[in-house]
C-alpha cells in the first residue's frame, strides 16, 4: 500500500500535508482492518469451501450471513469510535515535533472519511473468498476492475467540483469500498440463491442503532474532558482512557438489549482468552453474568 510507508524527514520528525495526513489515517483503518476483517475471513474460507464442495449451500449460506454479522459488529461501533476519538487517538500517537494541533484535527477528518468504508472493507475480505469458493476468480476481478473507475469517478467529482480535498479522496476510497461490498453481495445473493437477508438486516440496524449510542456516549464523554482539561496530548489519553470503556460498555448493553445473535459469539471469542489468562473458567462468567 501507498500508504504503508514511513513518512518522517532525516531528523525523524513525522511529515505533514494532504499525502501525510491521508497515511497515517489510514494507519489507523488497518488495526481494526486486520483485526476483524482478515481475521474472520481466514476463519471463513475453509468452511465455506467444504461447504461449496459437497454442495451444501444451506450450510454456505448460514456461514456466510453469520460472518457478515459479525463483520458488522465488530466493525460498525470500531468505524463509529474512530469519527468520534480520531482526534484524541492521533495526538497520543502522532502529535509532537513538526506535527502540531491542525495536522491532527485534520487526520481526524480524513480518518472520519475513512471509517465511513470500514464494514465495506471487512465484508469484501469475506465476500470475494466466497465467490472463490464457488470457483469464480472472474466476477470479483470484474468488480475490482470497475471499481478503478468508480474511485476515480468519486475522487475527481469531490476534488475538483466539491472542493473537499484531502477528505474528498478519503471518501472515493470508502466510496469503493462500499461499491465493491454492495456489489458483490447482489451477485453472491443470486449466485446461491439467497443469503438470508432479512436475518442479516435485522441485525444491522440492530447493530447500527447500538454504534450510534457509541458515537454519542463517547462523543459526548470526549467533548466534556477536553472542555475540562483541555486539549493537550494528556487530555487525549484521559479521553481515550475514560470515553472508550464507557462506549463499548454502551454499545455492549444496546446489543444486550436488542438481543443480537452475535454477540455471544463475538465475546467468546474475544473476552474468554482474556478470562482464561486472569483466571476465569466457565464457573466464573458464569457468576459474571450473574
Amino acid at each position: 500500500s501507498i500508504f504503508a510507508t514511513s513518512l518522517t524527514d532525516a531528523a525523524g520528525h513525522a511529515l505533514t500535508g494532504p499525502v501525510s495526513w491521508l497515511s497515517y489515517a489510514f494507519r489507523f483503518m488497518q488495526l481494526p482492518l486486520g483485526l476483524f476483517g482478515v481475521a474472520i475471513a481466514s476463519a471463513t474460507l475453509p468452511a465455506i469451501s467444504r461447504s461449496a464442495a459437497t454442495g451444501d449451500m444451506r450450510e454456505f449460506r448460514s456461514t456466510l450471513s453469520h460472518s457478515l454479522a459479525l463483520v458488522m459488529l465488530l466493525t460498525l461501533p470500531s468505524a463509529a469510535a474512530l469519527a468520534v476519538l480520531g482526534d484524541s487517538m492521533i495526538a497520543v500517537i502522532y502529535q509532537r515535533g513538526r506535527f502540531h494541533t491542525a495536522d491532527t484535527h485534520q487526520t481526524a477528518i480524513a480518518l472520519t472519511c475513512y471509517a465511513i468504508g470500514l464494514t465495506g472493507y471487512a465484508a469484501v475480505k469475506i465476500l470475494a473468498p466466497a465467490f472463490y469458493a464457488l470457483n469464480d476468480a472472474r466476477t470479483p476481478m470484474i468488480v475490482s476492475l470497475a471499481s478503478v473507475v468508480i474511485n476515480f469517478g468519486v475522487a475527481y467529482t469531490m476534488v475538483r467540483f466539491l472542493h473537499l480535498g484531502h477528505a474528498g479522496l478519503a471518501l472515493s476510497t470508502s466510496a469503493v469500498a462500499l461499491f465493491n461490498f454492495s456489489v458483490l453481495l447482489v451477485l453472491i445473493r443470486g449466485r446461491i440463491e439467497g443469503i438470508e437477508g432479512a436475518a442479516l438486516f435485522r441485525s444491522f440496524w440492530k447493530i447500527a442503532l447500538a454504534s450510534l449510542v457509541l458515537a454519542g456516549v463517547s462523543g459526548s464523554c470526549s467533548y466534556w474532558i477536553h472542555r475540562i482539561v483541555g486539549a493537550s496530548r494528556v487530555a487525549s489519553l484521559v479521553d481515550l482512557a475514560i470515553s472508550v470503556p464507557l462506549g463499548c460498555a454502551a454499545f455492549y448493553a444496546v446489543c444486550d438489549l436488542l438481543r443480537v445473535a452475535e454477540l455471544e459469539t463475538a465475546m467468546e471469542a474475544v473476552a474468554a482468552p482474556l478470562l482464561r489468562r486472569i483466571g476465569f473458567g466457565n464457573s466464573g462468567r458464569a457468576n459474571m453474568r450473574t
